[in-house]
């Protein structure tokens, strides 16, 4: 079964998310309409050895001349360095406004290609084709492109709504099982920011339930992707530059990118996913905290997420300073004059965005978590 979710609203030309099994095959029948030109598929060296060989197969059977540019896999390829070289072959291979990029990978290929297309001659047209978990439910979607600094992450970038996205969740069973868990931890994102009936059925361990998905039951994994992209496309057809709701995405990733940033983006230490999951668990205890959300509520969300195999607490990603971490928060991108933002929660189902954080607040609340009291 394919679905299709349409990604609409605001001023942006709308476009469809297609989601089901075994796409990849069909990709070039869905990019050689939006081909007038030529196609440049970037990737990553791990994702070009999976399934490079098949995308290009498939584009040049609907006869869209294609060619690969690949990257090293990775956080570290979302960079200056990297932006130029990519750019640089771009314009190596001559490519013009009618030609087209295909995005083939994680969110580090999907950010890097997709602001390449963006800065390309004042911006050329890409596909989103999602390999990983994380991509497929988030980062592909919504037109966030970016790459980081030694300051912090994504705050180097533009937006630029892909023309496609393509979410095949065959090649979802390529993933190793620790990306499947990073990537199951913005699934359940989703659920604790508007819809609780979701996160209950996430949570759900009997055989009709969907915590098979984290373990990559194919059948809860297209549910789970399907269910994200309504949820983040809704979002993003209201709001799509973060003016307003779409905000509440970002739920855990204030946390999650300080921690990352202290951890000098070091993926073996802790990857994008982990890193959200744990900002999660810590906004709601958070929330808990200052009395905005139910203990019980904050207490069942670090349940279900370490359930997934992924953390909730600081010191299982490493060791920190609560005045480097809220440093970090303040330099944040969502931060206002320097004043802190939180995606905070009222309850599961029920984020909000809380500005003007007291930093002593919650620089105390970090001292007790690393304290483990």
């Amino acid at each position: 079964m394919t679905t299709t979710v349409s990604v609409a609203g605001g001023d942006f030309r709308p476009y469809e998310v297609v989601v089901g099994r075994g796409l990849l095959a069909g990709l070039g029948a869905r990019v050689a309409p939006l081909a007038r030109g030529r196609t440049v598929v970037i990737t990553d060296e791990t994702v070009a050895g999976l399934h490079g060989k098949a995308a290009l197969a498939s584009l040049k059977a609907a006869g869209v001349p294609a060619r690969l540019l690949t990257v090293p896999p990775g956080e570290g390829s979302k960079s200056f360095a990297e932006l130029e070289r990519v750019i640089d072959r771009m314009l190596a291979f001559q490519l013009d406004r009618t030609d087209v990029i295909v995005a083939l990978g994680g969110g580090v290929v999907g950010d890097l290609a997709g602001l390449a297309a963006a800065l390309f001659m004042r911006g050329i047209d890409f596909v989103q084709v999602p390999t990983t978990l994380l991509a497929q439910v988030d980062s592909s979607v919504g037109g966030k492109t970016a790459i980081d600094t030694p300051r912090g992450k994504n705050l180097v970038g533009a937006f630029h709504q892909p023309r496609l996205v393509v979410a095949d969740i065959d090649v979802l069973a390529t993933l190793p099982e620790r990306q499947l868990r990073s990537g199951w931890a913005e699934v359940l994102k989703h659920g604790l920011i508007c819809d609780a009936a979701f996160f209950d059925w996430l949570a759900d361990t009997s055989v009709s339930g969907g915590a098979a998905g984290a373990a990559g039951d194919p059948a809860a994994l297209e549910r789970a992707v399907v269910r994200s992209v309504e949820i983040k496309s809704a979002i993003v057809g209201e709001d799509e530059k973060e003016a307003g709701r779409r905000a509440l995405l970002n739920l855990g990733h204030t946390f999650g990118h300080a921690i990352e940033a202290e951890l000098g983006f070091d993926e073996t230490k802790l990857t994008h996913g982990e890193a959200v999951a744990l900002g999660c668990a810590l906004a709601f205890r958070f929330s808990a905290a200052g009395g905005l959300c139910p203990p019980d509520e904050a207490e069942r969300v670090g349940t279900v997420i370490a359930a997934a195999g992924l953390p909730t607490r600081l010191d299982q990603a490493g060791a920190f300073q609560s005045a480097a971490l809220v440093g970090r928060m303040t330099g944040d991108k969502k931060a206002e004059g320097g004043r802190l933002t939180l995606i905070l929660a009222r309850r599961i189902g029920e984020a909000f965005t809380a500005k003007d954080v007291d930093a002593a607040a919650l620089t105390a609340f970090l001292d007790r978590e690393l304290s483990g009291s």
